[in-house]
């Protein structure tokens, strides 16, 4: 019975391998795109604030700036736990 489950993850820890490289090429290229977003938007929202003196359009902007900042974040956190599971499946069919 053993053997059956692990003939079957075998297919897993290749669409794992395969999924995982492809989502962390993507994620680098993503954070770079969102951490410079989130940067443009404080810093104008900041400076923009200041020119004008008015400071009541400052927080929806930032609570933006973090939300682009944090997501990046969000899917390494994602990618982590699928390397773990990934990991985990070879040390199942290893064993």
């Amino acid at each position: 019975m053993r053997i059956i489950l692990k003939i079957l993850a075998l297919p897993f820890v290749a669409v794992l391998t395969i999924m995982g490289a492809v989502f962390a090429f993507i994620l680098f290229l993503s954070a770079w795109v969102f951490y410079s977003a989130s940067f443009i938007i404080a810093f104008i929202s900041i400076i923009g604030s200041m020119i004008q003196g008015s400071y009541s359009d400052l927080l929806p902007l930032l609570i933006i700036a973090f939300v682009l900042f944090i997501l990046p974040t969000i899917a390494e956190w994602i990618a982590d736990r699928l390397a773990d599971l990934n990991d985990s499946l070879k040390l199942f069919i290893a064993t």
